[in-house]
């Protein structure tokens, strides 16, 4: 199997976070709240990407940030996936009014911005990792509802799902047997996608106020706390926003090149 360079970059890149994200505390030279220098200090030995607003190792934050970072988004997506998929998949397999009933649900939560409907909740509620989470999995679910049901109504007439219908076939049998291994195409170049957004949504509540909280640390609220340095000409809050460029960057090259084996795969068995 021959990957192209660049989806081999994207998983080298994609793994290198990940494995930052799991060893943080192994690899981060100094603690995530503790100040070590003067504030935004420039590169040195001791600290190589200077320090922060208030004195904290620059660096160490960037790891730990990048921890909670990927941790929210990972199970948020995780959440999205499994909820908004069963629920599309049993919409298009069951059909008649809880088909209707669900989608016009689906429809009336995607009428509302998502980022209104989340500063809303979020801003009578108790902000942590287990609220941000299920609000941002629930909230991104009803995109991936929409996607699977799509998918799942054109695969659900197909010949082999009708024999199975036939057989006395169960709808879970029928779901998980039949409608998701054929749905896994699209469904895979969603997940990276969503993913993304998941990273974005984040950095987007925490650069407001309204995700995670300090002392603890994602790059979106790292670029909150540096913001005020780009007029002095200190680059801290660019270090996390390059971070976020490029997780999204290379979580999206092996999407795609997922994506295409398995439309390529597909393809060669349908030959």
């Amino acid at each position: 199997m021959r990957i192209p360079v660049s989806a081999l970059i994207g998983m080298i890149l994609t793994a290198g976070f990940f494995a930052m994200a799991a060893f943080a505390p192994w690899i981060a030279p100094y603690g995530m709240a503790e100040i070590v220098g003067d504030v935004w200090q420039p590169r040195s030995a001791e600290h190589w990407l200077g320090t922060d607003n208030i004195g904290r190792d620059l660096l160490s934050r960037m790891i730990y940030g990048g921890r909670t970072t990927i941790v929210i988004a990972t199970l948020a997506t995780i959440l999205s996936f499994t909820l908004g998929a069963f629920m599309g998949f049993t919409a298009a397999v069951i059909g008649g009014w809880i088909d209707q009933l669900m989608s016009r649900f689906v429809d009336l939560m995607m009428s509302i911005p998502t980022l209104i409907f989340a500063l809303v909740v979020l801003s009578v509620m108790p902000v942590s990792m287990t609220v941000l989470i299920l609000v941002m999995g629930l909230l991104d679910s009803t995109r991936v509802y929409r996607l699977s049901r799509a998918v799942a109504v054109d695969i659900n007439v197909q010949d082999f799902v009708e024999a199975a219908k036939l057989r006395g076939e169960k709808r879970t049998w029928i779901i998980f047997r039949e409608i998701l291994p054929n749905a896994l195409s699209p469904l895979v170049a969603e997940l990276g996608l969503r993913f993304i957004f998941a990273v974005l949504f984040l950095s987007t509540l925490s650069f407001l106020g309204l995700g995670v909280q300090p002392p603890a640390s994602d790059w979106g609220g790292m670029v909150k706390e540096n913001k005020e340095g780009i007029v002095f000409g200190i680059g801290a809050a660019l270090v996390p926003a390059a971070a976020i460029a490029a997780l999204a960057i290379s979580v999206n090259l092996v999407a795609d090149w997922v994506l295409n084996r398995t439309s390529d795969l597909k393809g060669g068995r349908g030959g």
